[in-house]
């Protein structure tokens, strides 16, 4: 077991929400233990599940060095609809109860490219013993299969976190994410925003890098578009006064940097093997129907 004095000195926390994903979740864990078995610093994972009915709370009881939080977020309790919370309300559960000197921020659907979180860990290190006020490293990630390049996105020409390391107490230093404004959508770009307003900056390692998948659970995915524009009229309101650059146009509102890189330990296999298992499965249901049918047909009487 890893002393909490050690994991707040030097360890970190990685900490991510999951939702009826437990097929990628489960893959995206095993990157997370991949990256961090060899690791010279302590860690902790910390999972927050909204209330999965697929299987994952099950399986996550199960993970012995992963601490799990059950935060129910859908359906009916006792007759009546339970309250829908925001990501920050979600988020804030696992900020709130990570150790670690730093919190690595991830998704239930992406992969760990080996290097990607010592690489930010140690960029991280280096920049407070040369007293820079960095409050977040960003990784760079891309929508596997949908893009080549990764990249890392700029909002009004600041660096976004999508992936990546905050510094545990600059997020106690500005109280957390938003829980109120914004429902999920822009609740991340106000977080850098509240870092930035604490003269805290987010930057970005060169070498970490993100495999996202971008077709999990689409339909939960269109759902959260839906309220994107007005959480961006919520950050306008709320940041404008404070910094005169931030536009409510949307097409002027991200830039994103962008970079080439040869993944050598060909990270997205194992998201390429689960698919191979699924086509096959699919086409031997399909298989036994057909034989079935030809079968019912030859011997109808």
């Amino acid at each position: 077991m890893v002393e909490h004095n050690n994991l707040k000195n030097c360890g970190l926390s990685v900490v991510l929400g999951t939702y009826n994903r437990k097929t990628f979740l489960k893959l995206t864990i095993e990157s997370i233990r991949r990256e961090l078995v060899n690791a010279p610093f302590p860690h902790e994972i910390i999972v927050i599940d909204g209330g999965s009915t697929d299987g994952t709370i099950k399986w996550l009881a199960q993970q012995k060095d992963i601490i799990s939080i059950i935060q129910h977020n859908r359906g009916k309790w006792r007759g009546k609809e339970i309250e829908r919370k925001s990501w920050g309300y979600f988020m804030n559960l696992g900020f709130k109860c990570a150790q670690g000197k730093y919190i690595c921020m991830l998704s239930d659907d992406c992969l760990v490219v080996p290097g990607a979180i010592i690489n930010g860990y140690n960029l991280f290190e280096t920049k407070l013993k040369n007293h820079e006020k960095v409050g977040a490293v960003a990784f760079f990630f891309r929508d596997w299969p949908d893009q080549v390049k990764y990249h890392v996105h700029l909002y009004w020409d600041v660096i976004n976190m999508n992936h990546g390391l905050y510094l545990n107490e600059a997020l106690k230093a500005v109280n957390y994410a938003d829980e109120d404004t914004y429902q999920f959508y822009t609740a991340d770009v106000d977080l850098v925003y509240k870092l930035l307003n604490e003269n805290y900056i987010s930057i970005f390692s060169e070498n970490s890098f993100i495999e996202h998948f971008s077709h999990a659970n689409t339909q939960i995915r269109l759902k959260n578009r839906q309220i994107e524009n007005d959480n961006d009229s919520k950050f306008y309101k709320k940041w404008r006064p404070i910094f005169k650059n931030i536009e409510l146009n949307p097409s002027n509102k991200w830039k994103q940097i962008e970079i080439n890189f040869n993944d050598n330990f060909n990270t997205v296999q194992h998201w390429q093997k689960l698919f191979i298992v699924k086509i096959f499965l699919i086409r031997r249901f399909f298989a036994r129907n057909v034989i079935d049918l030809i079968y019912k047909y030859l011997h109808q009487e």
